[in-house]
């Protein structure tokens, strides 16, 4: 796996960036949007709890990653560990198409300095989706920025 990294600063409190990325479930669907406009998750962000992250695929199925919250410090990181997929309401959580990636975390660093707020992500992915993750990821970092500074 490989660890790939994006930052974005945000014009606004970093209680507000934590709310509005993470917390208020709309506005996450809002931000996320940009790696499937269907996406949410399903689940809770404390930690140890087991977390869904879904959408609709092309042919209306649900489907997508089935986490555990590694760790969740309100308003300054957020872990994500990846172990699993959902495909059509099945969970698989052992496999090739598992194994590749399980195992894999996604960390979210929330840091403000004079109302301004850094947010930092790091995560792990397969080769085969660090082209899309480039692409995509700071698309919707934009969109989450644009949406805390409204």
């Amino acid at each position: 796996m490989k660890k790939i990294q994006f930052n974005v600063r945000i014009k606004a409190p970093v209680n507000k960036v934590y709310d509005l990325g993470i917390n208020n479930k709309s506005t996450y669907e809002q931000w996320t949007s940009l790696f499937n406009p269907t996406s949410t998750y399903e689940g809770s962000w404390n930690k140890g709890d087991k977390i869904l992250f879904i959408g609709m695929d092309e042919k209306g199925e649900k489907g997508g990653m089935v986490s555990e919250i590694a760790e969740n410090i309100p308003n300054r990181f957020v872990s994500i560990r990846h172990y699993g997929l959902l495909k059509a309401d099945k969970e698989i959580t052992e496999g090739p198409e598992v194994e590749k990636w399980a195992g894999g975390f996604e960390n979210y660093s929330f840091d403000e300095n004079n109302g301004i707020s850094a947010v930092s992500v790091e995560l792990d992915t397969t080769e085969d989706f660090v082209d899309y993750m480039n692409q995509t990821y700071p698309k919707a970092l934009d969109k989450l920025k644009e949406i805390c500074e409204q």
